[in-house]
C-alpha cells in the first residue's frame, strides 16, 4: 500500500439522505388516516358549534378546556403534516418547535381539567407524563441528530399522544363527541 494514498484527505461526511427521514409506507398510511380522519372530525364538531348546531356543554365555560382546544385543534393536522413533509428544512424545525409548544401547553392544561371522576386524575391523564417524556425525547434526539430515532419516537408520539386520547374525546358526553353528534 502506498503512502500517499493514505494522506489522500478522508471523503466528506455526507448527510443522511432525506430518504432516511422519511416514515415506511404503513406508518406514513397511519399518519394520514389520523391526521385526515381526526382533522376532518375537529373540524366538523367546531363548526357544528359555531354554527349553533351542537348542544351546549358545561365544559365550554371552562378556561383550561378551551387552552386544551385552542392548543390540540392545531396540533393535530400540523403533526401530520409534519410527519409526511420533508424533513430536516428550516420550515420543518421552526414548524417542529411551535407543534411541541402545542402538545407541551396541550398536556398542561389537562392537569386543570378534571370534571368527569369527580375532580380526580383518571387514567386518561397518563398520556400528560408520556407528552412531557415524548416532547423532551424529541428534542433530545434531534439534538444528537440521532434522525432514526427522532422519526421512530415522534411517529409513536403522534400516533399514540393524540390518537388514544383523541378517541376519548369523542365518546358520548364529552365536548367534542357532544359537538360532533349532538
Amino acid at each position: 500500500m502506498s503512502t500517499t494514498a493514505s494522506l489522500q484527505p478522508a471523503a466528506p461526511r455526507r448527510a443522511n439522505p432525506v430518504a432516511t427521514f422519511e416514515p415506511g409506507p404503513i406508518a406514513r398510511a397511519a399518519i394520514g388516516l389520523v391526521g385526515v380522519g381526526f382533522t376532518a372530525a375537529c373540524t366538523l364538531a367546531a363548526v357544528r358549534f359555531a354554527a349553533g348546531l351542537a348542544p351546549d356543554h358545561h365544559n365550554t365555560r371552562d378556561l383550561a378546556v378551551i387552552v386544551h382546544l385552542a392548543t390540540v385543534l392545531p396540533a393535530v393536522p400540523l403533526g401530520a403534516w409534519l410527519m409526511l413533509s420533508r424533513k430536516g428544512t428550516p420550515r420543518h424545525k421552526a414548524l417542529g418547535k411551535v407543534w411541541l409548544a402545542l402538545m407541551v401547553v396541550t398536556a398542561l392544561t389537562t392537569l386543570f381539567i378534571r370534571q368527569i371522576n369527580g375532580g380526580q386524575f383518571s387514567p386518561i391523564h397518563i398520556f400528560v407524563p408520556m407528552t412531557l417524556h415524548g416532547a423532551w425525547q424529541a428534542i433530545r434526539t434531534a439534538r444528537r441528530h440521532d434522525i432514526a430515532a427522532h422519526r421512530k419516537g415522534l411517529i409513536g408520539f403522534y400516533l399514540g399522544a393524540l390518537t388514544i386520547p383523541g378517541l376519548f374525546a369523542f365518546m358520548p358526553n364529552r365536548l367534542m363527541g357532544t359537538w360532533l353528534f349532538g
